[in-house]
Parts: C-alpha cells; sequence; structure tokens
C-alpha cells in the first residue's frame, strides 16, 4: 500500500473533471491534485464526440428548452439561462486559447448554424404556430437577438439544401436560424486540458484505476478529509489517497460512487439510466451537402434527450452527418458499464423513489423497449422525415453516448424523474459530484464554477480568486441575461477568439 496526501482527488476523466482541475489550478497553482479514471484513456464515455451532442447548447435549436403551455404560451426563461452559461463556457476557454492551454479554436470548436425545423401535415398549423412564438419572445431577447425565423420555401432551401430536396414544397414548413452556433468536440477539449494540467507539477493522473472505496474521516488529522482506496486493473495494485476535497464527475458512473462516499446529502437519490444510437451517414458525397445542425421536435413520450436532429459534426478533423439520436433501454450506467449497475444502485434510501417513478414512467420505459426495439428501415423513415431521399445503404446504426437521468425522493409520488443536472455536495464541502445530463458539458464551466462556489466557500469570497475568475471570464458575478451591453461586449471577444463570426 501507498499512501497519497493530496489536496483535491478528481474522479473521472472527462469534461467535468477537467474543467474543474484547471479552474482550481488557476485559482490556486500550489494545489496538489490527482485525476482518476477508470477507462484505459481520457473521455471515452460521455465527453466523447460520439457519445453526446456536440451542439455547444446554446438554446438556439434545442425547443425542449422552451415548453408551451396549453393556453400556447412559450416560457423561455430555461433557453436564456443556458444561452447564458455557454458563453460562460466560451469566456473560459478563450482565455486558455489565448495562454496557451488550449489549441487553436478550429481544433475543438467551429462555427455551425443552429435551426430549428417544423412542419405540420395535418394542417393544424400547431407546430408553425409554437415556432413563431419561441422565435418572436427569443429574438425580443438580447441573447437571441441575431434569431431568424422564415416559413418561406426559398429561404428554408438556401438555410438547408440537402433537407430540402424532394421536399413537398406544399407542406407548411418553418425553420428559426443562429449563424453563430457552435460544433463543439469536448473530447479534444478534455484531452487538451488534462495535457495542460499534466504539465504542472503538483497534477497526477492515474487511467486504469478504479474507486473500491470512501470513507470520511470524522475527525480530520492535518485537513485529511477522505480517505479513498484505489486499485489499478492493469498493475493489480492497490493505493490509498487522503484527499482534502473530492469531486466527482464520472457521467453515469457518479451515482455509484456517490453512495460509496454515503453522505447523507446523497440518501434518496437513483438513476433511471437511457441508451443512446445514431445514424451515421458513410456517403461523403451527402455528407458535404449539409452543414448545420438542424432540431426538430421530440416524438410523444420520448424523454427531452431525444430530440431528433440532422447534425454536422467534425470528429477528429473528419466531417461527420449524424441523425438521431435513438434512445434505447438498458440498464447500464455507463457504455462500459455492467448490467448489474442499475439493480446494484437499488438502496434502502431510494427504493421508495425508484418505485414511484418506476410506476409513473411505465410509458417512457415502453418506448424506450420501443426504440430499442427498432429495425434499420424503421429508423430511415424517421430520418426522411428530415431527409426525404435517404437512402438506406448511406446509412449505418452506431452506439451514441449512456447517460443517468435523476431520481429524486418526494412526498406525492414517492419519487420524480428529471432531465437535467444537479451537484450534490457535502454539507461541509468536502465532497461534491454531479448527477445527470443535458444540457451536460455545453454548461460544464458554469457547473464547475458552482461546485467551487458551494465547496470552497471561504477562498472564493476572497478578493484574489473573484479577481482571478474575472480576468479568465469577464463576466463572471455578473447576469449576461440582464446586461445587453456586457453580453454585447463579451460575445464580440470571444467569437473573435474562437473564430465563431
Amino acid at each position: 500500500m501507498n499512501n497519497n496526501e493530496i489536496d483535491v482527488l478528481l474522479i473521472g476523466g472527462g469534461i467535468m473533471s477537467a474543467t474543474l482541475g484547471v479552474l482550481l489550478h488557476q485559482l490556486n497553482p500550489n494545489l496538489r491534485m490527482t485525476m482518476v479514471e477508470k477507462l484505459s484513456a481520457l473521455a471515452l464515455e460521455s465527453s466523447d464526440a460520439m457519445n453526446n451532442a456536440g451542439t455547444g447548447h446554446a438554446g438556439y435549436c434545442e425547443l425542449n428548452y422552451t415548453p408551451q403551455a396549453a393556453d400556447g404560451s412559450v416560457a423561455i426563461d430555461r433557453a436564456l439561462d443556458i444561452n447564458a452559461d455557454f458563453e460562460t463556457s466560451l469566456q473560459l476557454w478563450s482565455s486558455l486559447v489565448e495562454m496557451g492551454a488550449l489549441p487553436a479554436p478550429e481544433h475543438f470548436i467551429r462555427k455551425t448554424p443552429h435551426l430549428s425545423f417544423v412542419w405540420d401535415v395535418d394542417g393544424s398549423g400547431d407546430n408553425l404556430s409554437f415556432l413563431k412564438e419561441r422565435h418572436t419572445k427569443l429574438q425580443q431577447h438580447h441573447l437571441f437577438k441575431e434569431m431568424q425565423f422564415s416559413d418561406d420555401f426559398a429561404q428554408l432551401k438556401a438555410w438547408m439544401p440537402l433537407m430540402m430536396q424532394d421536399r413537398d414544397a406544399g407542406t407548411p414548413m418553418a425553420a428559426t436560424y443562429v449563424d453563430h452556433g457552435a460544433d463543439v468536440d469536448f473530447g479534444v477539449i478534455t484531452r487538451h486540458l488534462v495535457d495542460y494540467l499534466k504539465q504542472q507539477p503538483n497534477f497526477s493522473l492515474l487511467t486504469d484505476t478504479s474507486v473500491k472505496s470512501m470513507e470520511k474521516v470524522k475527525q480530520p488529522i492535518e485537513d485529511k478529509s477522505w480517505h479513498i482506496a484505489l486499485t489499478n486493473k492493469v498493475s493489480k495494485r492497490s493505493q490509498t489517497v487522503d484527499a482534502k476535497f473530492v469531486f466527482i464527475g464520472a457521467g453515469g458512473g457518479t451515482l455509484p460512487l456517490l453512495q460509496k462516499a454515503n453522505i447523507e446529502e446523497s440518501l434518496g437519490y437513483g438513476g433511471f439510466p437511457v441508451s443512446g444510437q445514431w445514424l451515421v451517414c458513410n456517403n461523403p458525397g451527402v455528407i458535404k451537402q449539409h452543414s448545420a445542425k438542424v432540431y426538430g421536435k421530440a416524438a410523444v413520450g420520448a424523454p427531452p434527450m431525444s430530440m431528433p436532429h440532422l447534425d454536422t459534426r467534425i470528429i477528429d478533423g473528419n466531417p461527420q452527418l449524424l441523425f438521431g439520436p435513438f434512445a434505447g433501454f438498458t440498464t447500464k450506467f455507463l457504455k462500459a458499464g455492467s448490467k448489474m449497475d442499475l439493480p446494484k444502485s437499488i438502496q434502502t434510501d431510494n427504493v421508495k423513489a425508484m418505485l414511484g417513478v418506476g410506476k409513473d414512467n411505465i410509458g417512457l420505459t415502453k418506448y424506450l423497449i420501443k426504440e430499442a426495439t427498432q429495425t434499420h428501415e424503421q429508423r430511415m423513415d424517421a430520418l426522411r422525415s428530415f431527409l426525404p431521399q435517404a437512402n438506406s445503404k448511406d446509412w449505418q446504426l452506431e452506439k451514441a453516448g449512456q447517460r443517468v437521468q435523476v431520481i429524486k425522493s418526494c412526498e406525492e409520488n414517492w419519487g420524480k424523474l428529471e432531465f437535467g443536472t444537479e451537484i450534490v455536495s457535502a454539507k461541509d464541502g468536502s465532497l461534491a459530484a454531479l448527477l445527470g445530463a443535458s444540457p451536460g458539458a455545453s454548461v460544464s464551466v458554469k457547473a464547475m464554477l458552482d461546485v467551487i462556489e458551494c465547496c470552497s466557500t471561504k477562498q472564493i469570497t476572497q478578493s484574489d480568486w473573484q479577481a482571478k475568475l474575472k480576468a479568465l471570464m469577464p463576466a463572471y458575478g455578473k447576469s449576461l441575461v440582464n446586461d445587453a451591453e456586457l453580453l454585447n461586449r463579451v460575445r464580440k471577444h470571444t467569437h473573435t477568439v474562437l473564430k465563431l463570426y
């Protein structure tokens, strides 16, 4: 056994841990940090380019962020918040590019228009009315002032020419368009951030390493708050780490690790796993004809993450065209996980919530099973609603990411299922964990700032920490939702540095 005394243990080698590590290093270069990753390399699960939306979720095209009420009104608050949070990510990435901690922006982010596209084949006009109302409300706000709307076939063809081929011009249809949307490769960002951390003398990376146990030291000796046992699956060697602060950012693997920590704040939490699949185009001639991210409305009963979209990607420098995601039913919490993940996660403190969610979401479970058992032609039919001329031979099915949606206890229905992200932290600030999914990676910077603020209150309120954060992110501590002048100034800088104009 080897004993290591460190300040920060980062569990999970994805975008969240990498972002938190860089932020903490910028705030205090003397912090001793270790990152632990269960797999042999970084960013192979949720942060991998094929395993997330890659949208740079900013609320421009994702229709579930602007729900419509029964009276036809559209709520935009969530879209505003997500857009502002993504701008926070852009600010940090810009600063890291300028200081050389990230490479030239074209390696990890590219300007790619974001569109929402709807049509009405039943003559009701409901979908077009919704999109028009959504545009009207969003475009009036400074965050979305450049969003365009059109129901003109010629304009739609100019925005997305491939999708308009062989489409009936008489069908009522409309789209919104934002030119400065982004395609983001979070796997590339993760690996470069960790490469930067590896250059620092106080950082170490342990891959192929699993957390076997976590024990809170009841009476910390020299601030040793957590005693963590680790095992390397290759060498079979074990070691222990004594850490003052632990962050669990392991995607779908976070819940089991949080349960190992057994903090009071984690009681009652459960998880509902959802898998995903893409149709991936293998015809270069088709791929080069589409350069946008086009989102539609989710099917009735589908989880919010299943909004169908035809998506241009640059993955490892190569153009890709994806359609989906198609949801699936699984009991795994990670792509590289075990079918026993879900059963093992059921404990006495969360069984009531799990049963409640299971009872109230039978329709969702049936939907996921139906999705998972579709034939190739059934999936192609869904694609043809976006791309009428799609040829089955040009598309193949590939696995996408694994997500674990948050289940929480509640009195009324025993438990409730949520589709956002949530930070669970120990009351003494010694541990934090990130549960949930969408919008996920796109708001990683804001999420990790929240971790710092809730777990490092004394430090974060010191003037030098505040100054350092403001130097990295000029809008830190201010509201881009409420301050149009600040938004214009910040966006002009970040879009110039990241080449999004």
